[in-house]
Parts: structure tokens; C-alpha cells; sequence
């Protein structure tokens, strides 16, 4: 069994699968769907659609999204040091492509606010959760930026099954009745997270 973590070999071993082969790997993998927001009432709101989200630690709580290092959000996420993850729901789909269109007028086509002490604005029709996160660190990987963000403030928005992203398609979360036994976190030694 290979050790947990080893120092990456520089110069040896295989060259790496192509881009378009992990694509594919990745369009296998279903992710929930998100829409990273930043700005306030003075410079105004950014926002992209994202599916690279991943959560870190409970303690401190904190996430980890992936965005293009050339995104325009990035730069905003970068300049305020904060940003918001509107985790969205099964009824979000339009909203996701819309965000991931680059269209400029995409906040004047969505509902939104901006709360007291907000990182971003929250998308009050398609998100079931929102997320406002500090950004305590970057790393950049390839054409992306790893953005670690610590949670200062968790928002309850729905009650509703989240929207998901697989086999480059958009799905709702399956119905769950008559499933009851396959639900739960996982046991030790079984896949998954432990902190959800």
C-alpha cells in the first residue's frame, strides 16, 4: 500500500493523462452546484457558476472552491477578501447557466440581497444554502486557484433537494423514499468525508 502523502517526483514516472481524458473521469464524478458571489453595495456584485467545491475541515469550517485563475471573480474574490457559495437547488438550473454564461446583466435577471455582514450576494430563489466565507489562502494549481474559505456565517434558505451536475448534464437529487436504509454518513473504513 503506498504511503498517505508522498513528495511529488519532478522529472519521473509517467507523463500525466490528457485534459480531455480527465474531463471525462471528472463528468462521471456528480457534484453538487454552486454560485460564488462577491462585492458589496459600493463596488457592486460578481458572481460565477461552480461545481468545484469541496469541503476541508469542520474546525475551523472551512471549503475549498476552484476557480479559473483568469476569472474576473477571482480578481474580486482576491480584492475583498471574502466570498459568498450559494449552494443552489433542484429548481436553480436556469440560474447556473446563466452565471456560467458571462452574461454582464446576470444580477439584474436573478433575485438577490445583500445581508448585513454578507460576503456576496445571496440568490434568495435558487439557493436551498448560502456559505460566507473569509478567504484565509490561494494556491494556484495549472489554470486554477484554490481558494480556501473559513465559514463565519452559515443562511438557510429553502428546504429543497440540491441541483447536481454529472455526465455534463444537470440533474435533481434523486427522491429518497423507500431508500431510508441507504441513508446516513458513511461507517468507518467506508467511503466518503467525515465531515459531510
Amino acid at each position: 500500500m503506498p504511503p498517505a502523502t508522498s513528495t511529488p517526483r519532478h522529472g519521473t514516472g509517467p507523463a500525466p493523462a490528457s485534459g480531455a481524458d480527465f474531463r471525462t473521469l471528472m463528468a462521471g464524478f456528480p457534484s453538487g452546484v454552486t454560485v460564488i458571489t462577491t462585492g458589496d453595495g459600493v463596488t457592486g456584485p460578481s458572481g460565477m457558476t461552480c461545481s468545484a467545491v469541496c469541503s476541508v475541515t469542520p474546525e475551523p469550517p472551512t471549503l475549498v472552491v476552484g476557480i479559473r485563475a483568469e476569472s474576473p471573480t477571482l480578481l474580486r474574490v482576491l480584492d475583498t477578501g471574502r466570498f459568498a457559495v450559494n449552494f443552489l437547488h433542484h429548481l436553480g438550473r436556469g440560474t447556473a447557466e446563466l452565471f456560467a454564461s458571462g452574461d454582464p446583466e446576470r444580477f439584474s435577471r436573478v433575485a438577490w440581497d445583500l445581508p448585513d455582514g454578507a460576503a456576496g450576494p445571496h440568490l434568495n430563489e435558487s439557493a436551498r444554502s448560502v456559505a460566507d466565507c473569509t478567504v484565509t489562502r490561494t494556491v494556484r494549481v495549472g489554470a486554477q486557484r484554490m481558494v480556501f474559505g473559513e465559514i463565519y456565517g452559515i443562511r438557510e434558505v429553502e428546504d429543497a433537494p440540491p441541483l447536481l451536475y454529472g455526465l455534463r448534464r444537470y440533474h435533481a437529487w434523486p427522491s429518497t423514499a423507500g431508500n431510508r436504509k441507504e441513508s446516513g454518513a458513511p461507517r468507518e473504513g467506508g467511503t466518503g468525508s467525515d465531515h459531510g
